[in-house]
């Protein structure tokens, strides 16, 4: 998936109009109209910026590896923690641990975001 189509699907994802997101990052909403079709490339500051709102690394952004993404483009810490689990156990990860990790990611997440959540 290139630039464009990630910025696109994670716009929407997040249900951010262009104008919302263009002032968010300080350009244009037909700035923001070009780097989703493609037309143009934003510079390195809003690039960075554009990562920081959706909170995905730039490298995510810019990158064509689709390792991380789900179905519509947008990250999967599902598919992350699958990748991961070669780290462990000689190559597997039980479906309970993988669960751990996947609350663990979540639970990350949302303290990153500053929002608590009830914890069973």
């Amino acid at each position: 998936m290139q630039f464009h189509e990630k910025l696109l699907s994670l716009r929407k994802r997040y249900s951010v109009s262009q104008t919302e997101l263009a002032d968010a990052v300080g350009v244009s909403r037909k700035s923001i109209q070009f780097y989703e079709s493609g037309e143009r490339y934003p510079r390195n500051g809003v690039l960075t910026k554009l990562a920081e709102f959706f909170n995905v690394s730039v490298e995510f952004l810019t990158s064509t590896d689709e390792s991380y993404t789900d179905n519509n483009g947008a990250f999967s810490a599902a598919n992350l923690v699958n990748e991961v689990a070669a780290l462990f156990a000689g190559g597997s990860m039980s479906e309970e641990d993988k669960d751990l990790a996947m609350r663990v990611i979540q639970e990350a997440y949302w303290d990153s975001k500053g929002i608590k959540i009830n914890k069973k």
